[in-house]
């Protein structure tokens, strides 16, 4: 799976609000703090920040006093939420479903690999929240990911 810029710099100023909020659930963050933080180009982030806007997960405020916060608890917050948000669905297949997959041939059987793709990314992704990260907290499933041979291991 390739994670897109979009996304990890998403995923790295929801961390930063996750943190802000945490300290308190109504205070706001601004954009360029948020970016020199994370070391996000600043407009790109404006961005991000209102595509997440606009699906509800990041509330904001215009004028001086203005910013972004989280617009429900970080634990309620996955890290699918956000891929979805920026990159659509998890685990597609040339931008469909993987189940609507249609192969023929020695390739008839593809799409159950796609599909149990996709259950993996969900088992993962779907259970993990921002306030997961910023405590550092994974789920025994994810504890058994990272300790398989190889895991650590780029190929």
């Amino acid at each position: 799976m390739q994670i897109s810029a979009r996304v990890d710099y998403a995923l790295r100023a929801m961390t930063e609000l996750t943190v802000v909020w945490q300290q308190d659930p109504k205070q706001l963050a601004k954009a360029d703090a948020l970016a020199t933080r994370q070391e996000i180009p600043a407009r790109f982030l404006e961005g991000i920040l209102g595509t997440l806007r606009k699906a509800g997960l990041v509330f904001s405020q215009r004028g001086a006093e203005g910013g972004y916060r989280l617009a429900k608890a970080p634990d309620e917050i996955s890290v699918a939420d956000i891929i979805r948000v920026l990159d659509g669905p998890l685990g597609a297949v040339r931008s469909e479903a993987p189940e609507d997959a249609d192969y023929t041939g020695p390739a008839e059987h593809l799409r159950v690999v796609w599909v149990a793709t996709r259950a993996a990314l969900r088992s993962v992704l779907e259970n993990t929240t921002l306030a997961d990260i910023v405590a550092g907290r994974t789920t025994p499933d994810v504890d058994a990911l990272l300790e398989m041979p190889g895991a650590w291991d780029r190929r």
